[in-house]
């Protein structure tokens, strides 16, 4: 008989892309699903960028990478870092990897031995968790809710600390919740863990540029943590490179080399043509590519409008990346089409299965009375989508 590993038992699957499965299955037997469960821009990559990419082909690059990444993008990072952020960091502090989600990895593998705890705010990516159980780290929750724009205060931290506290992972602008904290709001966490010098922040900024409402700030421009923050982002979001692969760390000196050191027993540098692309990318003016982000805010301001009429949702106003997390706590316990809902994952379900709307629910995402929503898709497919919904639960007359 074969038998998982301890650690892939520990592992769960992630819920988002069980839910877009379950779409693409019944997509296959002709059933007409809207999908609404991944976090893709739905944009093509910009010609610029992919003309890079066959001119690297061109010149052939096709051999290996270093470890990093190539110098010149590890400069390019250096750059963008700079004029977008006011961070300074050197090539030899940045390391390119295969995907953000492989350079979040990278740093809780060189920090995490078993025990550790880490602190995830709640909600949270789907992976963030996973990842830490993996490696036998303790996740650590912190709950919010949707009147405080799911964000933890400076109190929740200090009060969450323990001395088996080893790092703060979260995302700024949030995946799943659109929320973004503010530099005050940073700062005040920033004061905490610089008293406590033993934790690292991971800071996931991989939707830095889809934020609406002011300038994006980065827990690593407070001096005072600098030493004990590690910069996460990539190319997936920004620039519509999600097949590409590309994402990088910006760390402390001894962190950088330390996941330099897992890449390369993991599995080397990245794709190197997608790496090339990305120098163009990055250099380019982000301005070049704003278009994407006005698309965004006109549909989220499309779905905000038609959310708020669905009953029994609590909807607010997200200021960032193109997500809602509404509260459908109101249809929890009841029993709907011979289902009873216990959870957001239930409720996702019943969507799926009654209204043909894919959704993901929010027991993944640390949060069973919340659902997520991608905005990432045309507006008549959001309008189609949020009408379908609405009639459903408007019919239902079981409660």
């Amino acid at each position: 008989m074969k038998q998982y590993s301890n650690r892939v038992s520990r592992m769960g699957f992630s819920q988002t892309f069980v839910m877009s499965n379950k779409v693409r299955e019944m997509k296959a037997k002709g059933i007409d699903v809207i999908s609404l469960t991944l976090g893709e821009p739905d944009f093509d990559v910009p010609d610029n960028i992919k003309q890079a990419a066959f001119d690297a082909i061109n010149q052939n690059y096709s051999h290996y990478s270093p470890v990093p990444g190539f110098l010149e993008l590890r400069e390019a990072v250096a750059k963008k870092l700079k004029r977008d952020n006011n961070l300074d960091y050197r090539p030899n502090q940045i390391c390119v990897s295969n995907g953000a989600k492989q350079s979040i990895l990278n740093v809780l593998c060189s920090i995490i031995n078993d025990g550790d705890e880490v602190i995830l705010p709640a909600p949270y990516w789907v992976s963030y968790d996973e990842m830490v159980k993996m490696l036998g780290g303790v996740p650590v929750y912190v709950e919010t809710s949707i009147e405080t724009e799911f964000k933890i205060t400076a109190e929740q931290l200090e009060a969450t600390i323990t001395p088996k506290t080893k790092a703060l992972l979260y995302s700024s602008p949030c995946n799943p919740s659109g929320s973004y904290y503010t530099r005050e709001e940073l700062k005040s966490l920033a004061t905490v863990i610089a008293k406590n010098p033993i934790i690292t922040v991971i800071s996931d900024e991989i939707y830095e540029f889809t934020n609406y409402d002011g300038k994006h700030v980065s827990m690593a421009e407070f001096p005072e943590v600098y030493e004990q923050t590690a910069v996460i982002n990539g190319m997936s979001k920004a620039f519509a490179m999600t097949g590409w692969r590309i994402g990088y760390s910006a760390c402390p000196t001894w962190l950088a080399t330390a996941c330099e050191k897992i890449q390369g027993q993991m599995t080397s540098g990245a794709n190197t043509m997608a790496q090339r692309a990305s120098i163009v990318a990055l250099e380019t003016n982000p301005k070049e590519y704003h278009y994407m982000i006005e698309a965004f805010a006109k549909r989220r301001e499309l779905v905000y409008n038609l959310l708020k009429e669905i009953p029994g949702f609590k909807v607010n106003y997200p200021k960032s990346a193109f997500y809602f997390f509404p509260d459908i706590s109101f249809y929890l316990g009841k029993t709907i089409c011979g289902k009873t809902i216990n959870n957001a994952d239930d409720f996702a379900m019943l969507l799926l299965e009654e209204a043909f709307v894919g959704t993901v629910g929010g027991v993944s995402f640390g949060n069973p009375n919340c659902i997520r929503f991608s905005y990432a898709t045309s507006e008549e497919n959001l309008t189609e989508a949020m009408r379908r919904i609405k009639e459903f639960l408007e019919k239902i007359q079981t409660f």
